[in-house]
């Protein structure tokens, strides 16, 4: 009884409550609420501007929404404009854009996830000199190597290919993506590679059947990161690629930039949100396994 009434000239226990509004919370959420409408608007331009047709269009509020929704913009943008002497649309650019895309991600990944687990578990003699020129290659501007790398795929027979186009990115993909696997494997307890060493595991036993279950995050990462960096190239697809190979970035540029006939700019918008889509797509379906893998593989090591 006593206990109780001790208890009750203390006051409330536990923690004290948070109060719902407040001035940190109204600038943290105001600050967040701009942000979101500054990136947003252009967005919601492009996409109520690519569900109207040109006579709309011409009046020119492009914050009104569509009076009369129509997706014929989208159908020409996929299957009928004009990239210059072609109006075959996006559709070709689209599956020279996968064509690419597909082998370099696949083979950089799969070459920088073992290099990152090598350099990490089984290092050999002038293993850091290796580990550092490849992080030296991950800061190099891509410009400086331009016309070498013109002439290198010159004379291996590649050049104006869709192969020196994937042979390219898979080469300037590696040495970030080796960093980034190098310094996940790095936060591995080295107790579970001597462990699976006693029990006679290898150097591929290893991989396959302790580090990779364990390497989701980080994997989905490097997909992320190539998907997003090669759909979007531009200057690589223009230089390597030739007229025939051209990605869809470019034939995006080509339908925005034409001089000949109407501007279309309901067709040029839908042109870009179809460019922009697959990336968008990868990133939201796979987003709390990227934040999780940048942060491991990040700032170990």
């Amino acid at each position: 009884m006593a206990e109780a009434v001790a208890n009750k000239m203390q006051g409330p226990q536990g923690p004290k409550p948070k109060r719902i509004i407040s001035g940190r919370n109204i600038v943290l959420y105001g600050f967040l609420i701009v942000a979101a409408l500054y990136w947003l608007l252009p967005l919601y331009v492009m996409v109520v501007t690519s569900l109207k047709g040109l006579p709309e269009v011409r009046m020119g509020n492009i914050f009104s929404p569509p009076m009369e929704i129509t997706f014929e913009p989208w159908v020409k943008a996929w299957d009928s404009a004009c990239t210059g002497l072609y109006c075959e649309g996006l559709k070709v650019g689209f599956w020279n854009s996968i064509k690419i895309l597909i082998p370099s991600t696949v083979i950089s990944i799969i070459i920088a996830s073992v290099n990152g687990y090598a350099l990490s578990f089984w290092r050999f003699k002038g293993s850091e000199i290796f580990f550092t020129i490849l992080l030296f290659g991950a800061f190099i501007p891509y410009q400086v190597m331009l016309y070498p790398l013109v002439i290198i795929l010159r004379e291996l027979g590649l050049f104006s290919s869709l192969g020196g186009v994937v042979l390219v990115h898979t080469i300037f993909g590696m040495p970030i993506l080796t960093l980034l696997f190098r310094n996940y494997f790095a936060g591995v307890p080295d107790e579970l590679f001597k462990a699976a060493r006693v029990d006679g595991a290898g150097f591929w036993r290893i991989f396959f059947q302790i580090m990779l279950p364990m390497s989701l995050p980080i994997f989905v990462v490097a997909i992320i990161l190539q998907v997003t960096g090669i759909w979007n190239d531009f200057l690589f697809g223009i230089i390597y690629a030739g007229t025939t190979n051209f990605p869809m970035t470019v034939q995006l540029n080509n339908i925005v930039n034409s001089t000949q006939g109407v501007k279309e700019y309901n067709v040029n918008m839908a042109a870009t949100l179809l460019t922009g889509a697959l990336p968008l797509i990868v990133y939201f379906v796979s987003g709390k396994l990227f934040v999780r893998g940048i942060a491991a593989g990040a700032v170990k090591g």
